[in-house]
């Protein structure tokens, strides 16, 4: 036997569709918090002291919390290489909005505190809220738009065509339903870094916070809900029509899609995946109600759990949809027809068995090391070492 014949195919496009699900939320409960934090700069700091005591939170771990973006573009390049194609090619104004957001960040981090002008740096504290701000935000209007189908088609040699004009692959993204979207992501990751500044500042910074992070999570759970509504009774879905097989070529070309009344047909189907959206309107309430009590950890857990039920939503309700096409339905791309080759995703599994739980153990180590709160004290002592 061939040792990739060991997990079927079937079984290994799963896991890999899993997996994505994981470096997704990854990414989402670890940066995420970097940039809700990079976001309430400018408002829960208003002397320059407290201000570097919201950066120097997030400072010594916002360049390993990035690896799980890295780690989730590698996996889409990899595993899933028709995604890549179409989203990279399809987003990428909007891609590029972002990347330039992640690349102002590190310089904004390096450079606020070299020199010491108030003008210098207020300009560099609102290049961390917009570093911050603008990929929260961009990051949820993409999902909106792949929950409403994304305007592609793939002709018969599977070269993908993105329809629109290069403006459009912009400024079309930015439609109600995926507004609406953009909203949850936003005021969930400012929810979530305002409750790490609770967890990690101390005194008016908390204070601050604290009060942001409330409404910021009141906001995020009300999106939520109306986001649900809208998807349920607004928004089409999309479904495999006729047989099909899920061990099958990755082409997309061999599936027969249609269109229906709602994506939440699957709860009719699979009733167990509401624990995903109960998960994600249940933690922010949580959430809310710890930063109230004042509790710390136990609301930065409950914050992540909110986190992940939301995400999950989305993957559970669209599967095995990926990124389905609006403007021609059998070009969609799924679990079942965009993935790489069986002894590709074999070999990727090792080395995500090898290498994940080294990554898992290390961020541990460095989250124990680092653990503990930044003070005046520790800025003021320390003002020429730290950000």
């Amino acid at each position: 036997m061939i040792l990739h014949e060991l997990l079927s195919y079937e079984l290994l496009r799963i896991i890999w569709w899993l997996l994505l699900g994981v470096l997704l939320i990854g990414f989402a409960v670890t940066d995420g918090f970097d940039m809700g934090v990079g976001a309430l700069i400018p408002f829960v700091g208003k002397g320059d002291v407290e201000r570097r005591i919201a950066i120097n939170t997030v400072g010594p771990v916002w360049e390993g919390n990035q690896v799980w973006f890295i780690l989730g573009g590698g996996a889409i390049f990899a595993a899933w290489p028709p995604l890549y194609a179409v989203s990279f090619s399809g987003f990428y104004l909007a891609m590029f909005v972002v990347l330039a957001s992640f690349i102002v960040r590190p310089v904004a981090f390096k450079y606020r505190s070299k020199r010491d002008d108030a003008t210098w740096r207020n300009a560099w504290d609102w290049a961390l809220f917009a570093s911050g701000a603008v990929p929260a935000l961009l990051f949820g209007v993409a999902v909106g738009n792949v929950i409403q189908g994304v305007p592609f088609h793939f002709t018969a040699d599977l070269h993908s065509v993105y329809e629109g004009a290069w403006y459009t692959k912009f400024f079309g993204l930015l439609n109600p339903f995926a507004l609406l979207s953009g909203v949850v992501s936003l005021s969930m990751l400012i929810m979530h870094g305002a409750v790490w500044l609770t967890v990690k500042a101390e005194g008016v910074v908390q204070a601050r916070a604290r009060a942001i992070g409330s409404v910021a999570a009141l906001v995020a759970v009300i999106a939520y809900a109306l986001a649900g509504v809208w998807m349920a009774y607004g928004i089409e879905g999309f479904r495999i029509a006729g047989h099909y097989v899920t061990d099958g070529p990755s082409n997309p070309l061999y599936f027969q899609v249609e269109r229906t009344a709602s994506w939440f047909t699957a709860y009719a189907e699979r009733p167990w995946i509401a624990i995903a959206p109960l998960l994600g309107i249940g933690g922010g309430l949580l959430t809310f109600l710890g930063l109230r009590a004042r509790r710390e950890v136990s609301t930065l857990i409950v914050s992540k759990l909110a986190i992940l039920g939301v995400i999950a939503s989305v993957g559970l309700t669209m599967f095995p949809f990926i990124m389905p096409s609006s403007s021609d339905p059998k070009s969609s791309l799924m679990v079942w027809n965009s993935s790489s080759s069986h002894l590709t995703l074999f070999i990727m599994l090792v080395c995500a068995v090898i290498f994940m739980p080294i990554i898992l153990a290390y961020t541990a180590w460095v989250y124990k090391v680092l653990w503990g709160k930044v003070t005046d004290k520790d800025i003021t002592e320390h003002s020429h070492s730290v950000y």
